[in-house]
């Protein structure tokens, strides 16, 4: 962002730059002195105090001032461009922090429901009501879950001290609040996309680049005026001049044939990217889509089953008419079921944070 914002601050002071004239030169010549007969000494001496002046013709300055404002725009766009990158990263890590957040909450309970179960499968055992090799794998089961707990606590902390270095911040935030916040799908015009607008403004400078070729191939007299001091007759005179560069060896063709080549490669990037967007576009929209589908689904039907279920296992284990193994079989299709709604969760988030991003318009000037 920092690096985008110079350069934008660059290009705007190019502008000022190429609006300006050329300096003018100031030129100072002695002659006849020092010389031999009439010329000996310096009797004879002429002195020319010039001011020379390079008019600037042909459209140069405004070619220059031209291609300096299409850099600009450029540069505004790629500015643009990188707080869409950034906005993009943020709702992302956002989302996989919120996303690590729900994991550990769901380890938590786990672990809860692991130990607890551990507990009761423990005391059956002491009364003849289970084998002990059911107390062994009720706490098999415990110390998995008591793992995944820290494994879960590890990744929540990490995704927030990511979350915070986007914004250049290096102590970690103690808790996040909030919930992953959806985007309804709509179609997205391509044409008017970042990407595309940048394409199209390197275009124009690269048109603005021939004009300035081309205009450096002109013609671009100077003049001069002066005041003649001649010594021995004690008078002085004006002198004015005006020269020209002669176009023998160089008329600038390579550069203008380079610039035109660049043209044609702007115009094949900028087609390029029109499709590439479209694509993506389609794409973004119909991930935000499946994944809102994939979501609901889960919620409406997959969750409220496996916690019905779990809780009727469980019931019925504490009541002696069902074994250990159907409770544990429950309790990890239970969890199974608030795994997939978890990262059902996360992927409309990101499928969000690619739509917003595809949908990012340059940011008023």
């Amino acid at each position: 962002m920092l690096a985008a914002r110079a350069r934008v601050e660059a290009a705007s002071a190019r502008i000022g730059q190429a609006g300006l004239r050329s300096n003018p030169e100031l030129s100072v010549e002695v002659e006849n002195f020092l010389g031999t007969g009439d010329l000996a000494g310096l009797r004879a001496t002429e002195t020319t105090v010039a001011v020379n002046q390079r008019l600037d013709l042909g459209g140069r300055r405004r070619a220059r001032v031209t291609a300096a404002q299409a850099a600009l725009t450029a540069e505004r766009i790629r500015l643009s461009i990188a707080r869409a990158d950034l906005a993009q990263s943020v709702r992302e890590q956002f989302a996989r922090a919120i996303v690590a957040r729900d994991r550990l909450r769901l380890a938590e309970d786990n672990n809860e429901r692991a130990r607890e179960l551990a507990r009761i499968a423990q005391i059956l055992v002491d009364n003849g009501r289970e084998p002990p090799l059911r107390a062994l794998r009720a706490r098999s089961a415990a110390t998995q879950a008591a793992a995944d707990l820290e494994a879960a606590r590890a990744e929540e902390r990490s995704s927030r001290a990511t979350l915070v270095s986007l914004f250049g911040v290096t102590d970690p935030v103690q808790s996040l609040s909030g919930g992953l916040i959806d985007l309804t799908p709509r179609l997205v015009n391509p044409g008017i996309s970042l990407e595309v607008r940048l394409a199209e403004a390197e275009r124009l400078v690269a048109e603005a680049t021939l004009r300035q070729e081309q205009a450096a191939s002109r013609l671009d007299p100077a003049v001069g005026l002066g005041i003649r001091h001649v010594r021995e007759a004690g008078a002085v005179a004006l002198v004015g001049g005006v020269s020209l560069p002669l176009p023998v060896f160089d008329r600038n063709r390579g550069n203008i044939e380079a610039a035109r080549a660049g043209i044609r490669s702007a115009e094949a990037n900028l087609a390029n990217i029109r499709a590439s967007v479209q694509v993506r576009a389609a794409n973004a929209v119909t991930n935000v889509q499946s994944a809102t589908t994939r979501v609901e689904a889960l919620e409406r039907s997959a969750i409220p089953e496996a916690t019905e279920a779990l809780r009727l296992s469980r019931l019925a284990y504490i009541q002696g008419r069902a074994s250990l193994v159907e409770l544990l079989d429950a309790q990890s299709a239970y969890r199974e079921a608030q795994a997939a709604l978890i990262d059902a969760r996360l992927a409309q988030a990101l499928a969000t944070a690619e739509l917003g991003r595809v949908a990012a318009q340059q940011d008023p000037q």
